[in-house]
């Protein structure tokens, strides 16, 4: 691949071309996919129930394909024009809500819904009360599905380097006992291994460029992310690994919200 001739990585939007080449990049180097897909298939099988899925933030499509056929009924919220066209490609059954979280109305009960990689667009003072509105989406006994990198994967190292931002899911869980009586029934976080490679530099500093594009983030210089990248992420064989392992948080709703709550068994 040609040296990119751009000065500046990072501040990347999701509806630019830039943005989604990275992101395809990174999708073809991680062994991300397999991994998410066997831990969700594992979350599945425990449901009691596979009547609705509501995915919020599905991007294009690639984890709902995965999740729609254990459901009788997908409903997906998705802001973006440019993903919502690849989403109904991927997923023509689901029913598309084009409208951030935060305006978006669902008429559903899920069993299972899902918000994976979403809080990074969501200022930090309003995560717990972005998780209360879609808890509003689960159905008594159903589970949300939170899922954010680990703040101290390789990954999120270098992006707290460059930006400052740290994204903790931890924090998060703590926050959720203060959501009004009955509607968390318990939590539990997991942890997803994943990890990116590649053989070629350019390539890795593209993708290392496509993590550091979180909301506020600074466009740093290309030649600093690449010293990084050299640093940090060489394998000692030629080549570039970077772990991003993911933190899964399972938010599950109480049985009786309004009343007395009766935890969810695991």
């Amino acid at each position: 691949m040609e040296r990119q001739e751009a000065v500046e990585v990072g501040n990347l939007r999701t509806d630019e071309d830039a943005y989604r080449e990275a992101f395809g990049r990174f999708l073809a180097g991680t062994d991300e996919p397999v991994r998410t897909q066997a831990y969700l298939r594992g979350i599945v099988e425990r449901l009691p129930a596979h009547r609705v899925l509501v995915d919020v933030g599905a991007g294009d499509g690639t984890t709902t394909r995965h999740l729609a056929p254990c459901f009788g009924r997908t409903v997906c919220v998705e802001p973006s024009e440019s993903m919502r066209r690849a989403l109904t490609r991927a997923v023509p059954q689901a029913e598309v809500v084009a409208a951030p979280v935060g305006e978006a109305r669902v008429d559903a009960r899920a069993d299972l819904a899902l918000l994976s990689h979403v809080l990074y667009y969501v200022p930090r003072d309003q995560w717990a009360a972005t998780v209360a509105r879609v808890m509003e989406w689960v159905a008594p006994g159903g589970v949300l599905l939170i899922l954010l990198q680990d703040p101290d994967s390789a990954c999120m190292r270098m992006v707290r380097h460059f930006t400052g931002h740290r994204f903790d899911l931890r924090e998060l869980a703590d926050e959720l006992t203060a959501l009004p009586a009955g509607l968390v029934g318990g939590t539990g976080l997991d942890v997803v291994p994943a990890c990116y490679r590649s053989r070629d530099l350019d390539e890795a500093v593209m993708v290392a460029g496509f993590h550091l594009s979180v909301p506020g983030g600074p466009p740093v210089p290309r030649e600093a992310v690449e010293a990084y990248v050299r640093r940090h992420f060489s394998d000692g064989d030629g080549g570039y690994a970077m772990r991003h392992d993911q933190h899964a948080l399972r938010v599950e709703r109480g049985r009786w919200y309004g009343g007395a709550s009766q935890p969810v068994g695991r």
